[in-house]
């Protein structure tokens, strides 16, 4: 039942409804005009898990599992067809782990779900909130995965508060037809609890709300991704984060313009992973406000993002490895690098970084110390790029700039290298496709670590100079060395 009551001010009535544990329809005024607010009814967690048919489902028989028509009348499940109203469904004894209901769907099945999901698993399930495992870890199956005409779980009750590992993990996955989920009404959160919880639920346009703070290892990890109808992220009030927390949590959300507010500042390893892998709609990009990162935090976090146009600022000082590889990654509006100011690399720490983006001039690169594979692939096929930062660092490692400038066919004058000895890797494929580049300097005079030329000028203008370290005599012509038809000249001091 719900209750209709007038307020003095909206104000008033949205404090009360929001308060409130009965349904209510309230009724204010505002500058003349009727404002209503409406909050349903919560279901009623005495009622069993039911599955309310509009077109038919097949039912196989369920060993320990009974079925009724009026939540009243018991019999033993059988093999039957669902063709409309609601069947309700209970242990006959508790069990150790839920019995889930075995139906079939076919091309005319239309159904929602509902009620108490605790009483697949005990006899008094009424006031029942601990939390049971819904999730079938030897066939990696969540209890609803591949529902396809399934339609509805608004009124469907996961009355636990308190999760453990696992819980809830691939619930809906894949039931592409679902509109409407469930409420998480958990205050503590566990270890993988909604992984994939609505993977691939295409028609879901609305996310329940999480409004946990304190997080768990992998808890989000993938939960609405390839959700193409979702147009908005629930808030995420979490300022403390744990590994993977947010990991994948809205790739391919191909709907999705806005990102909620991300305010921790203290990361851990590949907590924004993937986040908005994908988004292609997503034009605006949260502010990242953590100064000190960790291991993979932002890898790939926007990659694919086609739509963004503005990238946050990135303030941190103190990188780790991984940390921004692959972030910008295929966002092709994206015009404008932000600042990187920090001045000691880490592995991969810009591994792929702006990859396919239209930056016209990349950001300053002050880094003297160097580390494995950290600017790898770092502004491959930007194909606007005209300025290339200066790479100031004398002490190289292993593939630190291999294919950096890779199919940059906009820059024609590459950055002075002013290394002498190089190492395993550095320069592979660095210019490589980089049609116009027609002007180098290098002032390397030991090239003898492996690969650390392969490839390094295959592509670029077939007439150009470069300026060698006057000491250098062994270097060779081709795409390992100097490129066939450019004059050579010695660097001046």
């Amino acid at each position: 039942m719900k209750y209709l009551r007038k307020f003095d001010s909206v104000s008033d009535m949205n404090t009360a409804i929001a308060n409130s544990t009965i349904g209510v329809i309230g009724l204010a005024y505002e500058d003349g005009n009727a404002v209503i607010q409406n909050k349903p009814t919560p279901p009623d967690p005495t009622i069993p898990f039911y599955i309310n048919v509009r077109g038919s489902v097949t039912l196989a028989a369920t060993s320990g599992l009974q079925m009724s028509t009026d939540g009243e009348n018991w019999t033993d499940t059988t093999a039957t067809t669902l063709s409309s109203g609601k069947t309700y469904f209970r242990v006959a004894t508790d069990q150790e782990s839920p019995l889930k209901p075995n139906w079939t769907e076919g091309d005319s099945s239309d159904y929602d779900i509902g009620g108490n999901i605790n009483s697949l698993v005990k006899v008094n399930f009424e006031n029942d909130t601990t939390c049971y495992v819904f999730y079938d870890s030897s066939g990696n199956s969540g209890f609803f995965q591949d529902k396809a005409k399934l339609k509805r779980s608004g009124n469907l009750i996961l009355p636990a508060t308190t999760l453990v590992n696992n819980c809830y993990k691939r619930m809906f996955r894949n039931c592409t037809s679902l509109t409407a989920a469930p409420v998480l009404p958990a205050t503590t959160l566990a270890n993988n609890c909604y992984d994939r919880m609505f993977y691939g639920c295409s028609s879901l346009a609305t996310a329940p709300e999480l409004p946990v703070t304190t997080l768990a290892d992998s808890c989000y990890f993938a939960m609405f991704v390839n959700c193409g109808s979702l147009t908005k992220t629930p808030t995420l009030p979490a300022t403390t984060l744990t590994n993977s927390c947010y990991y994948g949590m809205f790739q391919l959300c191909t709907s999705l313009t806005t990102a909620p507010v991300l305010s921790a500042t203290t990361l851990t390893n590949s907590c924004y992973y993937g986040m908005f892998h994908s988004c292609t709609a997503l034009t605006n990009a949260p502010a990242l406000p953590a100064t000190t990162l960790a291991n993979e935090c932002y890898n790939s976090m926007f990659m694919g993002c086609t739509s963004l146009t503005t990238a946050p600022e990135l303030p941190a000082t103190t990188l780790a490895s991984g940390c921004y590889q692959a972030m910008f990654a295929g966002c092709t509006s994206l015009t404008t690098a932000p600042e990187l100011p920090a001045t000691i690399m880490v592995d991969n720490c810009y591994n792929s970084m702006f990859g396919e983006t239209s930056l016209t001039t990349a950001p300053a690169l002050p880094a003297e110390t160097m580390a494995f594979a950290c600017y790898k692939w770092m502004f491959e096929y930007c194909s606007n790029l005209i300025n290339a930062p200066e790479l100031p660092a004398t002490t190289l490692a292993k593939n630190c700039y291999t294919g950096m400038f890779k199919d940059c066919p906009s820059l024609t004058t590459a950055p002075e290298l002013p290394a002498t000895t190089l190492a395993e890797g550095c320069y592979q494929q660095l210019f490589q496709n980089s049609s116009n580049i027609n002007n180098i300097k290098c002032l390397a005079t030991d090239i003898s670590a492996n690969n650390c030329t392969t490839n390094w000028t295959d592509g670029v203008s077939a007439t150009g100079t470069f300026t060698k370290n006057p000491s250098m005599s062994n270097w060779s012509t081709g795409t390992n060395g100097i490129p066939n038809g450019w004059a050579t000249q010695d660097a001046q001091d």
